[in-house]
């Protein structure tokens, strides 16, 4: 079953009752969602209160909560401490994954990602040219930094030679910065519930960072949030803005159809097949991840 995304993004109080998340406004119930349904909830506003019940009730169900700040971009991902039965055994996986199988780990998620930025250049200009060849050049660990040299091609052909990606700009970015965010706390879902740690990423490795791994994994997947920016600003005359219609289009993101492999999954489900490959190759169980695509 596909999981809900649940945005609330006015003042409410939301507490639990029969295994449900009430959701009231001025002392009036105005709607409730089984908590067992959710994958997603997201908190934007800051008069939303909400009871020690119902966060308990998310994390036993593996729901994600994102509370965003004052510009209505994530800024917090609440996630449970154990998403796996085997989480001990796993854990130690994880910390006894060996260098090089880390770097080809990261080659393997590097190519994946600029083949995608490929299909997204292709589909909204007609020229991939040369992303692909920048894929084929990518070596164990990336030392090249093949990935930096691919994207600066690639944010010019998408978005004009004036755009430049940077979070602190609005418009453009900011949705981008939304699209990401959300897919960012998604994806970190399915690393806790594969039994894998957030913190231990195989690429990225700032202390200061608890989802060094999510934003290892979520890099092949980026273009999906790219595209979908690129669709909603070819509809739009004047300058994007983050607004609630373009919030709720990019969350559909999270239910669209991806390929992995042979088979087709909606991304919420393919991200937790995508998240079990990758601990079963730092288990050494398998040697390449299963990675969704567009």
């Amino acid at each position: 079953m596909i999981k809900r995304i649940v945005e609330i993004s006015n003042p409410a109080y939301l507490h639990l009752r029969n295994r449900q998340m009430v959701i009231e406004r001025d002392g009036t119930e105005v709607s409730s969602v089984p908590v067992e349904d959710m994958g997603v909830l997201i908190l934007d506003h800051p008069g939303i209160t909400h009871t020690q019940g119902l966060l308990t009730s998310c994390f036993v169900n593996n729901v994600v909560v994102l509370v965003c700040d004052s510009k209505h971009l994530p800024c917090a991902i609440l996630l449970p401490l154990d998403g796996h039965t085997l989480h001990s055994k796993t854990l130690g996986q994880q910390i006894a994954a060996t260098e090089p199988n880390c770097k080809r780990l990261w080659q393997r998620i590097v190519q994946a990602k600029i083949r995608e930025q490929a299909k997204v250049l292709h589909s909204a200009t007609g020229n991939d040219k040369p992303l692909h060849a920048y894929a084929a050049k990518v070596k164990s660990g990336d030392p090249d930094n093949i990935e930096a040299q691919a994207a600066r091609i690639y944010w010019q052909r998408l978005f004009g030679p004036e755009f430049r990606r940077d979070p602190d700009i609005p418009g453009i970015n900011a949705m981008l910065n939304y699209g990401y965010a959300v897919l960012r706390g998604a994806v970190a879902r399915a690393v806790v519930g594969a039994g894998l740690h957030p913190a231990l990423g195989v690429h990225h490795r700032n202390q200061y960072n608890s989802f060094a791994l999510a934003d290892d994994l979520i890099e092949p997947l980026r273009p999906l949030v790219d595209i979908k920016v690129y669709e909603i600003c070819e509809l739009l005359p004047d300058t994007p803005e983050l607004t609630p219609q373009n919030k709720r289009a990019l969350l559909e993101i999270l239910s669209w159809d991806c390929n992995l492999g042979e088979r087709k999954f909606p991304l919420m489900v393919a991200l937790h097949q995508y998240a079990a490959s990758v601990r079963k190759v730092l288990a050494g169980e398998l040697k390449e991840a299963e990675i969704p695509t567009l």
